[in-house]
């Protein structure tokens, strides 16, 4: 049984994936803060159907949710480079494509990817703020930015919460096809150590371990926000990747 499983070899890969967490962390992060921001702002082009410009979003929004992020990915890394190229040619510059970072292409398929879902769910909330709180602070006479800044996103964030966070998880673990774009995070790093010693199970196994770790944490970390937000009892959402009822 020692020659077909090794328990040690779990443990001691453990350490060796947990060096890259924070490069899994950092893409986590940063793709989901900025697909928020993009998020709100496709989500407020909708909302007010701005001509041209709405259309524009709800193609970018259809064609994202409807292709494969790994394929996503591989657009992203031969792409960019042929903007560049095609850049230099009409400016004369002559920037180095070689010099561009691996996880740039990395976040900007993130962050477009995240900001496809999380528009979705953003015009939802927005939309299911209470009409009637908006019209008393219009009596009482605040401008739309205040009205906006004060009353429809704070609310509307309590109620995308749920929503929102398993997104985040969703997040986290695509990140392990960062690799796809030359990133090494934890998947990546999982692959070179099982390719040298060959016990690809015991490495993946750590591996999964590891992610499970952490989106344990995740879960419960949104669900003390939860609470201090005082988080009302609303119809349960699921997850865009039909997770389980919230």
């Amino acid at each position: 049984m020692g020659k077909l499983f090794k328990f040690q070899t779990v443990l001691s890969s453990i350490p060796k994936l947990l060096a890259y967490l924070p490069t899994t962390l950092e893409i986590t992060i940063l793709a989901m803060f900025f697909g928020l921001l993009l998020g709100l702002f496709f989500a407020i082009i909708k909302l007010n159907k701005i001509p041209v410009i709405s259309q524009i979003v709800n193609v970018i929004v259809s064609f994202v949710r409807g292709t494969p992020l790994i394929v996503q990915l591989y657009l992203s890394y031969t792409g960019i480079p042929l903007i560049l190229k095609y850049y230099n040619y009409q400016h004369g510059t002559e920037l180095n494509i070689n010099n561009v970072p691996a996880l740039l292409f990395v976040l900007v398929t993130f962050t477009i990817n995240e900001s496809a879902y999380n528009s979705e769910n953003i015009r939802g909330a927005l939309q299911s703020v209470n009409k009637g709180q908006i019209e008393a602070a219009q009596s009482l006479g605040m401008t739309y930015r205040q009205i906006l800044t004060r009353i429809i996103l704070p609310e509307a964030f309590i109620i995308a919460l749920p929503t929102l966070g398993n997104t985040l998880i969703g997040l986290l673990k695509g990140t392990s096809l960062a690799f796809v774009c030359a990133v090494v995070e934890m998947t990546a790093q999982a692959k070179i150590i099982a390719g040298a010693n060959y016990r690809y199970f015991e490495v993946y196994l750590a591996l999964a371990l590891i992610y499970w770790i952490v989106t344990i944490i995740i879960e419960q970390g949104i669900k003390l926000l939860e609470k201090k937000l005082a988080l009302p009892n609303s119809v349960p959402l699921r997850s865009r990747k039909g997770g389980d009822w919230l």
